[in-house]
């Protein structure tokens, strides 16, 4: 499935996909909630058996994350004939389709109306090829008006209950059956739920009539009683400066409002608070890593979401030993599902904590929250967590005790193999293309553990703790020094991109080496080499930075990590290269970034772009990749402060 071609709405944890002219037609797409799949099937046909022309789509339009418009129009000779304006509502467990038959010729028309539905109820995963269960579905319950699709896992029950209601051209009710107005016909599948449904329905010349069909969603996780809610469109933009919301009419301005919408559709409320999803549609979920990087480019203007966001994680944070979900104590979470796969144990993530960098970026955006708001009770209030990451940090995270933070791979099916940002099996590679195996130290989660210690250190001085708090200075002082005699390499005029079992440094070129300039970990006087490396030709697209050098052995430019374009990786590079100074360089990253998302259709910034160089190519699309990623959208938000300065 193209991502690139959807239709995305979303509001809280229900998501719907659709192809470009928002239909369902099968395989991936569908109405998902809470990692369960509701919709498999939603597929409208409309022809006019006087016509032998078809109906074109004319408008496809998501103003707003959580409404489509589409205008499917018959045209005969220069003008419509009979036209279908159809719009899609979402609300948190609930979707509206609505569809306004309108004959614009002069004489009667009769419309035969098409829609075949189904509901499979399969767990995300399954809808993404990761695994299967064997369920029974039962037919669907079919009324005068209404379908009801059901299925029961234990005490678990999951329902879509369908409503339509057809209204006449005067505003009252046409009811199926009746002679000279409409006919319905109802044929269900064999061996599956899918039902088809049909009407012939004759419109007078210049009327319409209006269909509308409710769909309501039945699952556990769904209505509960919270005490907060997420913020309105409108509410959520107030959070934002005028020069951000209301500046001039241009591709940026598109660009940011359109980013400003996406993040408030991301956002997911929890007992716990407000948490970012990390993107739709396969990751409508709460992602460590992912959560808290978003986060911190939002404090600015929303530092209630970093809260949401401590409190969260540091809710689900480990407690004990779990080989099987990665748990260890004081580890900050990966990712946490609630599907059928999850509540049955056939998947780690209740919740998965494969991760070794989420938890030294709990303490930095806990030090960046305090920092912004002032509010220096914060350190007391999450000071279980910060501990309980700390020690994660120096036992568990370092366990063979030589300062650098480190992961041992899961095994092939248990989890994910590679746990630093760059995830995907093959990313940690040497420079003859062979993949690093034992115990990996990531070059740019030093650099987060160097900064983390920094913060800690700053809480014990506020605590009226000096002594621990030059103890943290001074492990961060040593990790700096240690971190740049063992992956500095001159060859590469850059850092390892991480060192393996045997601590062999992997001496690749890697966008990796620019998050080090994020956290401040690297030396003044080194930096200058390394900004020449990243801003050369292996490294620099003309879009952004590559994941992988163009000259490494396993250099791809459609790979998921192996020379991709990712953007917020770019974002963060960028806002190194201005900290360190290096504005121009700087400048240029924001400028790509923001050019970047300026070519798009939908106005967005991809999870992802092939790493082909700019000035061959136009913006290359990763064909799985999501959009919009909540980190994607925040970075343009993010160093748009950049932009104006430059």
């Amino acid at each position: 499935m193209n991502l690139s071609k959807n239709i995305v709405l979303k509001e809280n944890y229900t998501f719907l996909v659709t192809d470009e002219d928002g239909a369902i037609p099968g395989g991936e797409r569908g109405l998902y909630s809470h990692d369960t799949r509701f919709l498999s099937r939603l597929l409208w046909q409309f022809d006019c058996p006087d016509v032998p022309e078809t109906f074109h789509t004319l408008v496809a339009h998501s103003s707003q994350p959580d409404t489509a418009v589409f205008h499917h129009a018959l045209i005969q000779g220069p003008s419509q004939i009979l036209g279908v304006h159809r719009t899609l509502s979402l609300e948190e467990g609930r979707l509206a389709d609505t569809l306004v038959l309108e004959n614009t010729d002069s004489q009667p028309r009769r419309l035969r109306l098409g829609l075949s539905i189904d509901a499979d109820f399969i767990d995300l995963f399954e809808a993404r090829g990761f695994a299967s269960l064997d369920r029974r579905l039962s037919p669907p319950a079919i009324g005068k008006s209404s379908l009801e699709f059901g299925y029961t896992d234990g005490p678990d029950t999951y329902g879509t209950h369908v409503t339509l209601k057809l209204q006449g051209p005067d505003g009252g009710l046409m009811v199926p059956g009746d002679p000279g107005k409409t006919q319905m016909a109802v044929r269900q599948g064999e061996g599956t739920g899918e039902a088809a449904l049909s009407w012939d329905i004759e419109i007078p010349p210049r009327k319409k009539i209006t269909l509308t069909m409710k769909i309501a969603l039945t699952h556990p996780s769904l209505n509960q009683d919270l005490e907060s809610s997420l913020p309105s469109y409108s509410r959520w933009r107030e959070g934002f400066p005028e020069s951000l919301i209301r500046g001039p009419v241009s591709q940026d301005q598109g660009v940011l409002n359109q980013a400003i919408q996406d993040l408030r559709a991301l956002m997911l409320i929890s007992p716990q608070g407000s948490i970012p999803a990390a993107g739709i549609p396969w990751f409508v979920a709460a992602f460590g890593r992912d959560s808290l990087i978003t986060a911190a480019m939002l404090l600015p203007h929303h530092p209630w979401v970093a809260r949401g966001v401590l409190e969260y994680l540091g809710h689900y944070q480990g407690r004990e030993v779990h080989t099987f979900r990665g748990e260890e104590p004081g580890k900050i979470m990966h990712e946490i599902r609630f599907g059928e796969l999850a509540r049955k144990g056939k998947i780690p993530h209740t919740p998965y904590y494969g991760t070794i960098d989420a938890t030294p970026l709990y303490i930095i955006l806990l030090q960046e929250l305090v920092e912004q708001t002032g509010s220096r009770d914060l350190i007391a209030h999450f000071q279980p967590q910060w501990e309980a990451c700390l020690a994660w940090m120096m036992e568990y995270g370092d366990a063979d005790g030589d300062g650098f933070l480190e992961y041992i791979s899961a095994e092939p099916g248990k989890g994910l193999v590679v746990q630093s940002w760059k995830d995907s099996d093959d990313s940690m590679s040497h420079g003859d293309g062979s993949l690093a195996q034992g115990y990996i130290r990531p070059a740019e989660v030093q650099g987060y553990a160097y900064r983390a210690y920094m913060a800690a250190a700053e809480f014990y001085e506020d605590l009226g703790n000096p002594e621990k708090s030059s103890e943290l200075l001074m492990r961060a002082q040593a990790l700096q020094l240690s971190f740049d005699r063992v992956f500095w390499s001159d060859s590469l005029d850059c850092y390892a991109m991480a060192l393996d079992g045997d601590s062999r440094p992997l001496a690749v070129k890697s966008s990796n080496a620019g998050q080090l300039l994020w956290s401040g970990i690297v030396p003044e006087n080194r930096a200058p080499r390394l900004v020449s490396t990243l801003m050369g030709p292996e490294l620099y697209s003309g879009w952004g930075i590559r994941t992988l050098g163009t000259q490494e052995a396993r250099y791809n430019p459609v790979s998921y990590h192996n020379g991709s374009v990712w953007p917020h990786d770019t974002a963060l590079i960028a806002r190194g290269l201005w900290d360190y100074g290096f504005r121009d360089e700087a400048g240029q990253l924001v400028r790509d970034l923001f050019d970047l998302a300026g070519s798009q259709g939908d106005r967005r910034l991809p999870e992802l772009i092939a790493g082909y160089s700019r000035g061959t190519s136009p913006p290359v699309p990763y064909p799985v990749a999501c959009r919009p990623q909540s980190w994607d959208a925040a970075a343009l938000v993010y160093l748009h402060p950049l932009l104006i300065r430059e």
